[in-house]
């Protein structure tokens, strides 16, 4: 008689990531991103204003600002390290930047990204990077600029292939020198394959995700611990800028939420699906300059060549106030009549408005 050897154990199967639209237990649930369809119009390229002078019809300076965290913030270094090593009681941690003075920071590049991708979405501007894998699915007006003479709207102010920009941003430095451990779930590669992604058979837009009113922090027996900031920490830092028009200015400042009509926050770093990195700008000052008579009387502006005659300049010379509103508020006015895609910004103020009532979707990652 023969035997029937037993079935042999079977592995359970891995869960998968839940699908968009609805949650592991299968309710619905509504996605935490919105696509911000490009402009129907192709992109206007034109040759850059260049660095080698000041031009007579553009502003000059800097920018200081103030960012606040809202909800809990960590820009990866990609490096773990022992806990032990950074004052932190978790055996092993994922670390931000810091300095010798031991204080969180924030790379200039990452918030340069950040702030770049607003701009380009609520301008008629090309996409800054792309993957090879995904190319053919781009529309291919909506290539990267790749001819440093005729650049797209936000190539000309925050640089393209062999050209610069106009714009510097400093790396955001911690007010504060301490920091807290928080727990991220592990969060799953974006899937752009899925249908929602795409109309007719290519890529619907720019991807943004929606600000909430906390972050989910999976605590220290399911998470991954991360160094980060915590809500109320503030950063500082400065912008600087050269031969930028009113209108390239004012665009940069309503991505940095100074439209009153458009309050929208910043989105920095990552685990934005479950709700981190929520940051509000305070513009503290601006420090501006004009080369031309009538650009100065029009922004009530101090000239270039005054500033520079002078080895003393001018205590007037930051807008702080009144004069600093005025001055935010007629080159957003600028931006609006010149640059803006009005549809874009509706839209995506949607998603980025702050503060908000919108819970984390704990199901979404």
């Amino acid at each position: 008689m023969t035997r029937t050897p037993p079935p042999k154990p079977q592995r359970p199967t891995p869960p998968s990531p839940p699908r968009s639209g609805s949650s592991s237990d299968g309710t619905a649930i509504s996605k935490p991103y919105e696509l911000i369809p490009f402009p129907k119009e192709r992109p206007r390229l034109q040759r850059p204003a260049g660095h080698h002078k000041f031009h007579a019809d553009r502003l000059h300076g800097t920018l200081f600002l103030t960012l606040k965290v809202q909800t809990s913030l960590h820009v990866s270094t990609g490096v773990v390290v022992m806990g032990s090593d950074i004052g932190s009681r978790v055996p092993l941690i994922k670390t931000m930047v810091q300095g010798v003075d031991q204080k969180l920071s924030i790379q200039g590049s990452s918030l340069k990204g950040c702030i770049r991708s607003v701009y380009e979405a609520i301008t008629n501007s090309t996409l800054a990077v792309i993957t090879s894998k995904y190319r053919e699915k781009i529309p291919r007006e909506r290539l990267p600029c790749r001819n440093k003479e005729e650049l797209c709207p936000a190539s000309q102010v925050f640089g393209a292939l062999d050209w610069q920009g106009l714009i510097d941003f400093s790396d955001a430095k911690c007010e504060s020198a301490s920091f807290t451990t928080g727990f991220m779930p592990s969060l799953y590669a974006p899937r752009p394959q899925r249908q929602a992604y795409y109309t007719r058979g290519m890529v619907a837009g720019r991807k943004f995700y929606y600000h909430t009113i906390r972050a989910i922090d999976k605590g220290q027996n399911q998470g991954i611990a991360v160094q980060q900031a915590s809500k109320e920490y503030t950063f500082t830092t400065q912008v600087h800028f050269m031969n930028l028009k009113p209108a390239e200015l004012g665009t940069l400042l309503i991505v940095l939420g100074q439209d009153p009509k458009h309050p929208i926050a910043l989105k920095v770093g990552g685990g934005k699906p479950i709700g981190m990195g929520t940051m509000t700008v305070t513009v503290r000052e601006i420090s501006a300059f004009a080369d031309n008579q009538q650009r100065a009387t029009e922004f009530k502006l101090p000239m270039l060549s005054k500033r520079y005659s002078s080895y003393t300049p001018s205590e007037s010379d930051p807008l702080t106030g009144t004069s600093l509103q005025q001055f935010i508020q007629k080159t957003i006015q600028s931006a609006h009549s010149v640059l803006i895609q009005k549809p874009q910004l509706e839209q995506l103020t949607e998603v980025l408005r702050y503060p908000t009532e919108r819970e984390p979707q704990p199901d979404m990652y």
